[in-house]
């Protein structure tokens, strides 16, 4: 069978095909109606395919029987077939074009829903998945549902009519020949399930090595500069190749396979057709039928083996497309994040009171990551989180923010418990600068207003200058109005890292989360920095993450995270007075910089 997996992506059979198929039928809602419409029309055309060869054995009575041609009866029997063929090419085009919208139509709504649970799937999802993996999802193995309803469904509705109707006729023609063609039929359902059975293996292994291709692709060209810098382009190339050769011989036996079977079904038809030739000869000379029926016979052969023929096609689309469809409701019936308490209230006007109670968690239930954490984190104050990598610092904003929620203890926000606000109001009281700044395609100023898009341009400006980024912006080509690329490529990444800045700034949130803010700006820069972010935390409770010891000298409170446990906790001057875990940490630091 050969591959019909959008983009030249394999077949692949499948989990629970009748039960993804009754699935998928939902999705056609309201387009049932236009299905009524289209096969009304197959029903039509069918009907006008299958009068065709009894019209032409007709024609050729005429010019046969008694030695004359009969002119009268064959030009009307020509315009008859003239206008039959005419109709069918008019019905056909209208078959493709109301399935090609009803095509387009489930597929987006089928689209949509996928990408609308991606938004509610928590993060734990996106962290034990490739973004390739899920990429693939949304565009190969949707794109695969789309050509099996546009492809399968006429074929099928069109081909079982075809194909009785044929049955039918050839009896009423003649039943001796009719069992002469069905010699022929046991022979197509073997050779299917023989070669299906062999290449439906060969095509899973091949969708295999593609997800392992298209990973590989995905991360290279996403982490390009990386690649570059480390001058691994070699290697890059000498991994993409190990893969691509193993798709490739994976791919080359399936196909191989797969193009056994329209050759030799065609052997097969051929023979069925010189089967019904030889019969329909014998019969003629014993004058038992005329040669107008063996026309007939034998086009009403060719249209009852076509659909058979295609069948095979038809099974490789719709065992792709169900797969794809399969897939996609995997991800649609994955848990979405917890859903708020029936009870949950909407945070409105936080305070920013942070309070932690023997809070324990693990991203697996094996490997604790916080271990009984507890502290308080005082309206208006400061709190930093310093330590090695890995200790958890991260972890505690997110579960401050319900990114993961924890497995023991309680972590309460102006004195309720967090689980007892609604996720989105609770999320929307924190602004967040994360390490790793994310940017999106679009201009400077819709990526400023993110946080909040209803702003003004000189709120827009304001923010900007506070987070010390106007300066660069206007000296952009066109400043706020500057199209950004993937992730802001064409800005450095210190002018991304004050671009979230300044995004966070104009939402002005209760709550603030600097994950290593200034990680990635120059020290010039950073003091610039320092009094903006000094401004817009002032009166807001804020969690500062950082490696860099000299941005947290300010803070209230400085906490020392190592193995999941608060090791230290005070202000800078305390924590260097007691000259233990962070004094040491600070002068390992600044050991060679003078005045500290």
């Amino acid at each position: 069978m050969r591959g019909h997996g959008g983009r030249g992506g394999p077949v692949v059979k499948p989990k629970n095909f009748k039960g993804t198929l009754k699935r998928l039928w939902h999705y056609f809602g309201n387009e049932r109606k236009i299905l009524s419409i289209i096969f009304l029309f197959i029903l039509i055309d069918s009907v006008i395919t299958l009068s065709a060869p009894y019209l032409i054995g007709k024609s050729i009575d005429a010019m046969t029987i008694g030695g004359k041609v009969d002119f009268n009866l064959l030009e009307v029997l020509v315009l008859v077939l003239l206008f039959a063929y005419i109709t069918d090419a008019f019905l056909t085009f209208l078959q493709s074009w109301l399935m090609a919208g009803v095509s387009q139509r489930i597929v987006k709504r089928l689209r949509s829903s996928l990408f609308k649970k991606l938004q509610k799937l928590p993060v734990s999802f996106f962290d034990t998945r490739t973004h390739g993996e899920l990429m693939s999802r949304l565009s190969n193995d949707i794109d695969n549902v789309s050509n099996t309803i546009s492809q399968s469904t006429t074929q099928l509705m069109s081909g079982g009519i075809v194909l009785l109707g044929s049955l039918i006729m050839m009896l009423i023609l003649s039943p001796i020949l009719t069992l002469a063609t069905l010699i022929t039929v046991p022979l197509v359902f073997l050779l299917t399930k023989t070669i299906a059975k062999k290449t439906r293996i060969l095509f899973k292994n091949q969708q295999i090595q593609l997800g392992k291709l298209n990973g590989h692709i995905e991360e290279t060209i996403s982490g390009i500069q990386v690649v570059k810098a480390f001058n691994h382009e070699d290697k890059a190339i000498e991994e993409f190749e190990e893969v691509n050769t193993k798709l490739k011989q994976v791919g080359l036996k399936a196909q191989i396979w797969s193009g056994f079977l329209m050759p030799l079904m065609n052997v097969i038809s051929n023979l069925g057709f010189a089967i019904v030739a030889i019969v329909g000869g014998l019969l003629a000379v014993k004058s038992l039928i005329t040669i107008g029926v063996i026309a007939s016979f034998l086009t009403y052969s060719r249209q009852f083996g076509r659909p058979l023929n295609d069948l095979a096609n038809i099974f490789n689309v719709l065992q792709s497309g169900v797969a794809g469809a399969e897939r996609v409701f995997e991800i649609l019936d994955e848990k979405e994040e917890i859903e708020d308490q029936a009870e949950a209230i909407t945070l409105t006007n936080p305070k920013g009171n942070v309070h932690f109670e023997n809070v324990s968690f693990g991203y697996r239930p094996d490997v604790p990551i916080l271990k009984n954490i507890s502290f308080e984190a005082e309206i208006g104050s400061s709190t930093a989180l310093v330590g090695p990598t890995g200790a958890g610092k991260t972890t505690i904003v997110n579960l401050l923010t319900r990114f993961y929620d924890v497995t023991e203890g309680h972590i309460y926000l102006d004195g309720k418990d967090i689980r007892e606000y609604t996720r989105d109001s609770l999320r929307k009281c924190f602004g967040i600068v994360l390490q790793d700044t994310y940017l999106f395609s679009g201009t400077i100023k819709e990526n400023i207003k993110y946080g909040k898009p209803d702003a003004t341009d000189e709120e827009v400006i304001a923010a900007a200058r506070m987070a010390n980024a106007d300066l660069f912006i206007k000296k952009l080509p066109n400043q706020y109005e500057t199209m950004l690329s993937e992730n802001g490529g064409n800005l450095s990444q210190g002018q991304r890292q004050l671009l979230a800045i300044a995004r966070v700034m104009l939402a002005r949130p209760a709550l603030l989360i600097l994950d290593e803010a200034t990680s990635s700006i120059d020290t010039r820069t950073e003091l610039h920095i320092q009094d903006a972010l000094l401004k817009v935390m002032n009166g807001r409770t804020s969690f500062i993450i950082a490696h860099r010891l000299n941005t947290v000298r300010e803070a209230d409170t400085i906490m020392v995270i190592d193995h999941g446990e608060i090791v230290e906790k005070g202000s800078h001057d305390e924590l260097i007075g007691k000259r233990g875990v962070y004094y040491n940490m600070f002068f390992n630091q600044f050991k060679n910089v003078e005045g500290v």
